[in-house]
């Protein structure tokens, strides 16, 4: 029977949820939590759909020793829906210039009707 070679343990990769939730001391799974939350109102709000883009920033050691610290850090970008602007109606003139008013309209004088503060008694 022939022995098989061992073979040495993969070794186990650290999970990224642990690692957001222990960076900076929580502070940072905090914050994308709540910008997480603040999207989600916005899409709900405005019936939209946004994004929040997390990117992890490795930069090598320092003075180039193998062993030294990895500066490690977590930026975010929420990109939120907006909200449809409201419109109103125009016409246009014979000039090609918006206006409130319908040209073809004919105008309506206006008055204002006197002010009365006597009752009628029945």
């Amino acid at each position: 029977m022939a022995t098989q070679p061992e073979t040495e343990p993969k070794a186990e990769r650290a999970d990224i949820a642990a690692f957001l939730a222990s960076h900076l001391h929580g502070r940072t799974a905090e914050e994308l939590s709540a910008e997480f939350h603040t999207l989600l109102d916005a899409v709900r709000a405005h019936g939209k759909k946004g994004q929040l883009v997390v990117t992890f920033l490795v930069e090598p050691p320092t003075n180039g020793v193998e062993s030294a610290p990895l500066p490690i850090g977590v930026e975010s970008a929420v990109k939120l829906p907006k909200p449809t602007p409201p419109k109103d109606l125009y016409f246009l003139d014979d000039n090609g210039n918006p206006s409130r008013n319908d040209p073809r309209q004919l105008a309506i004088e206006f008055r204002t009707a006197p002010n009365n503060t006597e009752y009628k008694k029945a």
